[in-house]
């Protein structure tokens, strides 16, 4: 007897919704069996960052397309162990499925390890444990140690040898911007490059300051990388405010209204958009096709595109939307 085409691909559908059900998953509520009032929770550290504005969007248009629910959830500043009781808390109150901010490479691989095991499924959103085992799904982020090669390999021509250069970072204990760190130095070193890195905080303006008074102390410096959102708009205030017209420069990374202004004015040279956006909206397509027929959610590259003054107009309106 020949099958229809439309009766082989219901066989495939119905044997995979079957081997679903007898997945890593648990024995209580099987995969395929959650179709309706799916409830997720993205659980992240600086819960208020400007930064996750586009991720909270990409969130919520995607719960909206996918008919779920979503919440985003997570710490005030950087506090992992809050964070990784945050995700217990959110098992205990019935969650259907967790997107995790993994910032820190060890610290949560124990709570994604029994969350998995009661049945919640947990996937990496903006940074993602690659360096050690973790049983989470996957992860949507940027390739961070790459990106840091990136940005340090398009400005080589312009950093001078054996410059000195003011390296920042908004926080401590955050993979990310460490990963991202690295990957500069290990291209400055090509041009014996010497660097000083200093924390600058959360706030930008704040941030300004910190990176002001580095730059009086450090006379010889004239370049600022940064490796987050929040300390390259600070590099690029420091520089408008106090050395303006003297030769400084800045760059980094990520996206905002102010950085933005800052790379048009010529401020920063440039910086690395991680696109936030899809860091929201694919980890709730991935939970979602995942608890309703067992597809297993995979790796995705959030880039890392550079944003001068060649491309600054076409992204300032995307930002304006929160989509960039």
């Amino acid at each position: 007897m020949r099958l229809s085409a439309r009766q082989v691909f219901a066989v495939y559908v119905l044997a995979g919704l079957i081997l679903a059900g007898c997945s890593a998953n648990g024995p209580h509520r099987p995969l395929g069996t959650r179709a309706e009032g799916l409830r997720f929770a993205f659980i992240t550290c600086t819960v208020d960052a400007r930064f996750f504005g586009p991720v909270k969007k990409g969130m919520s248009d995607a719960a909206k397309m996918m008919g779920v629910k979503c919440d985003f959830l997570g710490t005030e500043g950087v506090d992992v162990a809050a964070q990784a009781k945050m995700v217990r808390q959110a098992v205990a109150e019935g969650y259907d499925g967790i997107a995790l901010n993994i910032i820190d490479p060890e610290a949560f691989d124990a709570v994604i390890r029994e969350a998995i095991e009661k049945g919640v499924p947990v996937v990496g959103f903006n940074v993602d444990d690659h360096a050690t085992p973790n049983a989470r799904l996957s992860s949507v982020n940027q390739r961070l140690y790459e990106a840091g090669e990136t940005l340090a390999e398009h400005l080589l021509a312009h950093v001078p040898d054996d410059a000195h250069v003011l390296m920042t970072m908004h926080d401590k204990g955050v993979s990310a911007l460490e990963d991202r760190l690295r990957g500069q130095q290990a291209v400055l070193k090509k041009k014996n490059v010497r660097w000083t890195v200093i924390v600058t905080g959360n706030d930008s303006v704040k941030g300004a300051e910190v990176i002001a008074d580095a730059l009086r102390e450090n006379p010889d410096i004239r370049i600022v990388l940064g490796t987050g959102q929040s300390d390259t708009e600070a590099g690029g205030r420091a520089i408008e405010r106090y050395f303006s017209n003297k030769g400084y420069w800045s760059a980094g990374f990520d996206l905002s209204a102010e950085t933005l202004r800052l790379i048009r004015q010529g401020h920063i040279r440039c910086t690395v958009d991680q696109q936030p956006y899809i860091q929201g909206f694919y980890p709730v397509i991935q939970l979602t096709l995942y608890l309703r027929y067992g597809i297993i959610p995979s790796d995705i590259d959030a880039g890392a595109a550079i944003i001068d003054k060649s491309n600054v107009e076409q992204v300032i309106k995307l930002t304006e939307e929160r989509y960039r």
